[in-house]
């Protein structure tokens, strides 16, 4: 069997090929964009906590602070030391 190509059969062809690109491309910045809007949404988070924390250190500075903790929970191990001659 032989098989004929005719102008109209690789017009159609190409198109199609040239179509599926085009879908392609554009549900490759769908995703991006969708990605890029999740990216955002994070710094501004990160944006509104850092603000946050800003504003409670400025209006805590120059006080002391003491944490009340139970004793023997503490993570800190008090060490001897040796003064050296």
């Amino acid at each position: 069997m032989v098989a004929e190509a005719s102008i109209v059969g690789v017009l159609r062809v190409l198109l199609v090929v040239i179509g599926a690109i085009v879908v392609l491309r554009f549900l490759a910045q769908l995703a991006n964009a969708k990605r890029n809007m999740a990216e955002e949404k994070n710094q501004e988070a990160e944006r509104r906590a850092f603000e946050k924390e800003r504003e409670r250190t400025a209006k805590n500075v120059g006080k002391t602070r003491i944490i009340n903790k139970t004793p023997g929970s503490s993570d800190v191990e008090d060490v001897d030391f040796e003064e050296l001659d």
